[in-house]
């Protein structure tokens, strides 16, 4: 029997059709699937609204082969949201504090669904793929084709047990898989294979403290509680057209994902918000996902409700899920506005109905998706082709053991090895999927070879110091909105190296920096130079460009920088004045002084912390006693 191509076996799965010459006979390559659909999406059945959480939807009008549609970053998508806002007259609402609501107690559990890094789908042989070409690598299982079976693809269990282990969840020995029934055409078998009844990990924990970001009315920390972690198979991507047709790409489908449940153990928005990071962080270091938010390998579905806080004993108040938040933005700013929408119905006399409501960037409210009158019956049963998953506990342990170091040790590290405070070290842990760190440690390795035998002594800290400041602030200015071209990506990998700014260049510039061979001022035009390609094309090394360029630091002695001093003060009695008999010392008037030393002298010669010391002990020593004694 001759390999059919996918686009042949979907058309006759989903539209009923056969080949003039023969049912299922092999055809040339077609674009992606299309199907018309005749209801309109204000009148769209439960069954498709369902799986919104999959849904994606596209501008593009051009065929399979049409260039991707340009990527546009969350910041310029909530400054071009808070325009339109602005424009329609609607902005949001300023709250010192906009925690807590007095009188109003807020309960929230979170879903998280992430797409497992492996190389197969869940239940088929089929590669997992990423924006290659539509129906490319799809099984016969994948297209529910009759006589396929499901074989699960025992490598898809080793990341999830590593991102159940970073959660401090219980492995269960024995779990096993059920169906979820439920139609839509981005399911072709008619069910999704999930673990209702039986996941393969409960009970976990994650410890969020302050540095996380989570509410000032968390206090130092708070506990929450992972109900359980189960194994799923993805949906096929929606792509909506133009004409109510939609186009589907089954690339997606059996892909694996974990959906990790929390206990409505969340009571502030900023804390559900520190969670979900804090979840991405862990899955990124236990390398146990493909992507974050950002990429859309990760996707929060949020439960929300409020009750009177006056009584405690009170049930929890009718919850309403917030579908496919993409951000940690959106997840804090969606969870706001719903609260505050359901606080306002109750004290108008209304009822919080049961009910699924969806978020875009930039809103100021949330928006009704779909009605729940009771709960959906899915009709889930175990998969009866499927046999029970049995977990060894040396699997566990072996995977518990080579786990490696998680976040909040590493955030520890870094606060007591280089002194960087918990803002910063969190946020070079976290950024880039942790590659930005792994980036930090090979400049570190870098330094320490530069500064020699005792690159270990506290003289050498202010270094280290330099060399996180800049991994974490100046290459960031890089690819900036006022860079010169912000869509240019740095370029880090999963070793910590870096494609735009090659560690062993930030290296050197670093360590002349620090021993003020080269200025500030330099530094910067170096990593540009390097940004930009300048450095290797045009000069070797950033050795080669400071020779060539005549860039060294040549910096002023003592006797000229007093020289300096004493032409900068010169003629500015209204100033000087400030520094006779005053409260709180002047040091802006001691800061306009140095910019002046700076401007008459040549500042490619001048230290301004140098400047700045001169200039004070000279006020002090001189100029300023020799003035008191003429009054």
């Amino acid at each position: 029997m001759p390999r059919f191509r996918v686009t042949t076996l979907s058309r006759y799965l989903l539209n009923g059709q056969v080949s003039a010459r023969g049912c299922l006979r092999s055809h040339p390559r077609s674009p992606p699937i299309t199907i018309r659909s005749t209801i309109r999406s204000t009148t769209t059945p439960w069954s498709s609204q369902a799986r919104s959480t999959h849904t994606e939807t596209s501008s593009t009008l051009g065929l399979a082969n049409a260039s991707s549609p340009i990527h546009v970053p969350l910041r310029k998508q909530l400054k071009d949201e808070a325009k339109k806002q602005k424009a329609l007259g609607k902005k949001k609402k300023k709250n010192a504090n906009n925690q807590v609501v007095d009188g109003w107690e807020l309960t929230v559990g979170i879903e998280i669904h992430a797409q497992l890094n492996t190389a197969k789908k869940l239940f088929s042989p089929a590669t997992t793929s990423f924006n290659d070409e539509p129906n490319s690598h799809v099984a016969f299982f994948d297209l529910a084709t009759p006589g396929s079976q499901p074989i699960f693809q025992k490598e898809t269990l080793i990341p999830a047990l590593r991102a159940a282990l970073a959660l401090n969840c219980d492995i269960q020995t024995v779990s096993r898989f059920d169906r979820k029934h439920y139609f839509h055409w981005d399911q072709p078998s008619g069910y999704q294979i999930t673990q209702y009844y039986e996941p393969f990990a409960r009970d976990g924990k994650i410890t969020l403290q302050a540095r996380d970001g989570i509410a000032a009315e968390d206090g130092d920390g708070v506990s929450i509680g992972i109900k359980q972690i189960q194994m799923e198979q993805d949906t096929a991507k929606t792509l909506a057209q133009p004409g109510e047709v939609h186009w589907i790409d089954f690339n997606r489908v059996g892909v694996p994902l974990i959906e990790i449940i929390t206990l409505p153990d969340i009571h502030h928005p900023a804390t559900a918000a520190a969670f979900v990071r804090k979840v991405q962080a862990l899955l990124n270091a236990a390398d146990s996902c493909v992507s974050g938010m950002e990429a859309g390998g990760l996707r929060a579905d949020v439960n929300v409700s409020v009750r009177r806080s006056d009584d405690p004993s009170a049930p929890l108040g009718q919850r309403t899920e917030i579908k496919n938040l993409s951000s940690f933005k959106a997840v804090e700013d969606a969870i706001i506005a719903e609260r505050d929408r359901q606080i306002a119905v109750l004290e108008s006399g209304g009822i919080v109905e049961s009910e699924t409501r969806g978020w875009s960037i930039g809103s100021t409210e949330t928006r009704r998706l779909r009605g729940k009158e009771g709960e959906v019956d899915y009709r889930y049963m175990p998969d009866p082709d499927l046999g029970p998953v049995i977990i060894g506990e040396d699997l566990v342990n072996h995977l518990r053991g080579t786990l490696g170091e998680l976040p909040d040790a590493e955030v520890d590290e870094l606060i007591r090895r280089f002194g960087l405070t918990p803002k910063d070290a969190l946020s070079l842990v976290v950024l880039d999927g942790g590659k930005r760190i792994e980036f930090f440690w090979n400049v570190v390795d870098l330094l320490t070879k530069r500064f020699g035998p005792d690159a270990n002594s506290p003289e050498y800290l202010p270094g280290y110091q330099l060399a996180a400041n800049w991994t974490l602030h100046e290459l960031d200015r890089l690819t900036s909105d006022r860079s010169d071209d912000p869509t240019q990506d740095l370029g880090f990998t999963e070793d910590g190296q870096c494609d735009r700014v090659p560690a062993r260049h930030l290296s050197d510039i670093l360590f002349y920096l620090y021993q003020r061979k080269i200025t500030g001022k330099v530094a910067k035009e170096l990593l540009w130079a390097v940004f930009r390609r300048r450095i290797p094309d045009e000069y070797a090394t950033i050795d080669a460009v400071l020779d060539e360029e005549n860039l060294w630091f040549n910096e002023l002695d003592e006797d000229e920088y007093v020289e300096l001093a004493y032409a900068a003060a010169e003629g500015q009695d209204d100033v000087l004045k400030q520094f006779v008999d005053y409260k709180q010392y002047p040091q802006g008037k001691l800061m306009f002084l140095v910019g002046r030393m700076i401007r008459l002298g040549a500042d490619e010669r001048i230290d301004p912390k140098e400047a700045e010391r001169v200039m004070k002990r000279v006020l002090e020593e001189d100029i300023i006693p020799n003035m008191s004694n003429h009054n």
